[in-house]
This record gives C-alpha cells, sequence and structure tokens, in this order.
C-alpha cells in the first residue's frame, strides 16, 4: 500500500465513519475520535470483504464497497455505544 493509498483509507475512513453514526437511531455517547477510528477500522475492513466478494473494482463509484464499509461502522458503533454502558465522555 501507498502513502497515497493509506491517506485516501484514512479520509475515507473519516468519512465512513460519519456516514455509519447517522446510520445509528438516537444518540450515541462515544466521543468523535472514537467514531472517526471506527470509521477508519470499518474503510479498511470492509475493502478486504469488497476484495473478497470480487466487488471492490468497478467503473465509477463502488457503491457496494462503500455500502459494506457504511454497514461495519454502523454495528462498530453500536457495538461502542453498548459497550460504554451509556456513559458520557468528557473527551
Amino acid at each position: 500500500m501507498t502513502v497515497t493509498g493509506i491517506i485516501t483509507a484514512i479520509i475515507v475512513g473519516l468519512i465512513v465513519g460519519a456516514l455509519g453514526r447517522l446510520v445509528v437511531p438516537g444518540r450515541q455517547s462515544i466521543p468523535l475520535w472514537l467514531t472517526m477510528l471506527i470509521g477508519v477500522g470499518a474503510a479498511l475492513l470492509g475493502t478486504a470483504i469488497a476484495r473478497s466478494l470480487g466487488v471492490a473494482t468497478t467503473n465509477g463509484v463502488d457503491w457496494i464497497e462503500l455500502l459494506i464499509q457504511v454497514g461495519l461502522a454502523a454495528v462498530g458503533v453500536m457495538l461502542t455505544v453498548s459497550l460504554a454502558g451509556g456513559r458520557r465522555s468528557t473527551y
């Protein structure tokens, strides 16, 4: 993976994390930096899953890959909120 690829993954991850947080209903009591971290992880994992399914490379926008990434981010946000137990973070 090149430096450009890593930077792109981080930027896409930040967007995916925000979209994943928007998909989850209700208020999430986790800090924004944690949402971003979940998004970066979901973007990387989503890309790996899309590649294994053979849908990662298409002409134009990779909508299936993006949906996988946002879905993983939403699940990650839900799991993190449930594990936090409703505690409010001050970060």
